[in-house]
């Protein structure tokens, strides 16, 4: 009986030190460590796995780093695109051939950043990137507003109202509407200025005054300063740089404030649209009457059109591919 007791005993600590091996951290890494190693061997023997591999290169893109530009200043930079060969090969290996259309897409990032460039005005996107953005300085023109917020939503569009200080402090109730409708807020400076000839004081004042009032009322911190009527000087771009925004310009002008006509302004604007196109425009009559014109002129040309962010981020614009985290079945 002791015996029994006894082989019993052994059986149940060599099981137990087994389950331990087995469920040991360290064991369980190694074997999938084994278990990927050998899906590896396996796939790189498959000749669909080659010639995903083999082809891949043909479908890539390289990044395109930040830059300063000798006219256009501060440039973003653009992912580039490399074909996710693990992830393409498992959706094309049910089928067991090459499908174009399974292929699985990844963005690769530049070396150089808009944050690593020195401070310096922005006037557009990258040139690789179809999506444009609208520009709308507000420090006057109220009436015009309603009607320019409800086409913008009739399209489902959202885009970057710059706001003048004390605009927001005299209309606080339009200012939240702009944010509940989704859209973009940039510092338009305090008392509309002349910034290229203010202090350094004075431009932090205008500076700092207007986000105070915009966070005080909207709880929104602004990360784009567009200085009034596009004065600047390298000073001012410092300036708002030491407050956390990079200085934007435009890069296509409606010229809304000398009332055209809003046909020949809309053509005059699709005229000159391009990749990285930033709009300036403001809440006129002009302008409100001719805004649906305008976004379905610019996306009959194939560009989108979103906020600054949108247009000044590095992100790509995915027409047609499969990107990574949309890989399907």
């Amino acid at each position: 009986m002791k015996k029994k007791i006894i082989h019993v005993g052994v059986f149940c600590i060599i099981v137990i030190l087994s389950v331990g091996a087995v469920q040991n951290p360290f064991s369980l890494n190694y074997i999938t460590e084994l278990k990927q190693e050998s899906q590896m061997v396996l796939k790189e023997q498959d000749a669909l796995y080659d010639e995903i591999v083999a082809r891949s290169e043909s479908y890539s893109e390289p990044a395109i780093d930040a830059r300063v530009d000798k006219v256009w200043k501060a440039v973003p930079g653009y992912n580039g695109l490399e074909v996710d060969v693990e992830a393409s090969y498992d959706k094309m290996k049910k089928l067991d051939m090459f499908d174009e259309d399974r292929l699985v897409f990844k963005e690769t990032s530049p070396n150089v950043h808009l944050d690593d460039l020195p401070p310096s005005p922005i006037y557009k996107g990258n040139e690789n990137k179809p999506v444009v953005t609208f520009l709308v300085n507000v420090a006057w023109g109220n009436e015009y507003l309603p009607d320019m917020l409800k086409t913008l939503k009739e399209h489902d569009l959202h885009t970057t109202f710059f706001l003048d200080g004390s605009w927001v402090k005299n209309n606080p109730s339009l200012a939240k509407m702009l944010v509940e409708e989704g859209h973009e807020i940039g510092n338009h400076a305090y008392s509309h200025p002349d910034m290229n000839k203010l202090t350094i004081g004075r431009i932090d004042e205008e500076i700092q005054k207007t986000n105070s009032v915009i966070e005080a009322t909207i709880e929104v911190t602004p990360n784009w300063f567009a200085p009034p009527s596009g004065s600047y000087n390298q000073t001012v771009v410092e300036q708002a740089h030491k407050q956390g925004m990079k200085t934007v310009l435009w890069s296509v002008d409606t010229v809304d404030w000398r009332k055209p006509n809003p046909t020949e302004m809309v053509n005059r604007v699709l005229s000159k649209v391009h990749n990285g196109a930033m709009i300036l425009m403001h809440p006129t009559e002009p302008t409100a009457e001719g805004l649906e014109d305008l976004i379905i002129g610019i996306q009959e040309k194939g560009f989108k059109i979103g906020t600054v962010s949108d247009v000044l981020s590095e992100d790509r614009v995915t027409l047609g591919v499969t990107l990574d985290e949309n890989k399907g079945d």
